[in-house]
């Protein structure tokens, strides 16, 4: 029998938990590993896996060989799915973290309308009233929390995942992403060279940030806050549909 007939009858799992792992738990972990490199320092692996061991299940009782996908190719798009409701699920940052993360964020908003151009570091301290030191400071800390809407940053097939836990999609919920993918490649285009670099090395070349830092001359913890700052400053260009 082979895959595909395996799993032939919709809605009713013929594998067992223990079988599914045998089978397909190379899959979960390839994905985790994948994923687990681009997140937060505080986001573990073995929590991928679990969350991604769910969606592996849930694939097995939902996959219709009819649709013309692999089982494969299915599951891989429901453990990531799984895996981005686990990681949206928690979030580990205290509340002045976020808070801080705000006021960086309506800083540049502000400077950005005043001067029509990127806020610099240096400028977005002196409107928060601290010192350059304390500024990078704050994008340090917050540099553990950011999550950024990782799926729209790959063109990998597995980023069209939806949460396991959500609707289908109506077509003007399509069209709205569609639109929002749309104001988030033109406000990438709008960053600072050094960030718009760091981005691309980061979510297309998938470079570690110890790899970036050599790219670009600094030190890993440098990037690290560069990469928080960036996140901050696409969510102060994008605050209207993130609002939304």
């Amino acid at each position: 029998m082979n895959g595909v007939s395996i799993y032939a009858q919709v809605n009713t799992p013929i594998l067992s938990m223990t079988e599914l792992v045998d089978q397909h738990g190379n899959l979960v972990k390839r994905i985790a590993y994948h994923m687990i490199a681009r997140l937060p320092h505080t986001v573990d692996v073995d929590d991928l896996i679990q969350a991604g061991m769910i969606g592996l299940f849930d694939a097995s009782q939902h996959y219709n060989p009819s649709q013309g996908a692999s089982f494969e190719t299915y599951a891989g798009i429901r453990i990531r799915g799984s895996m981005l409701d686990e990681i949206r699920r928690n979030d580990w940052a205290p509340r002045s973290v976020h808070r801080k993360a705000r006021e960086i964020s309506h800083a540049m908003q502000e400077i950005e309308q005043q001067q029509g151009r990127n806020a610099t570091d240096g400028e977005i301290a002196t409107a928060l009233g601290i010192s350059i030191e304390d500024y990078h400071q704050q994008l340090h800390d917050s540099a553990g929390h950011q999550v950024f809407s990782l799926d729209e940053f790959s063109d990998h097939d597995e980023t069209h995942a939806h949460p396991i836990s959500g609707h289908k999609s109506e077509p003007e919920q399509e069209v709205q992403s569609s639109r929002f993918q749309n104001a988030l490649a033109n406000a990438i285009k709008t960053l600072p060279e050094r960030e718009r670099l760091m981005m691309g090395l980061y979510y297309n070349e998938e470079l570690n940030l110890k790899e970036i830092g050599e790219v670009l001359g600094v030190s890993e913890s440098r990037v690290s806050q560069i990469h928080s700052q960036t996140v901050i400053r696409l969510r102060s260009k994008l605050t209207d549909w993130l609002n939304e």
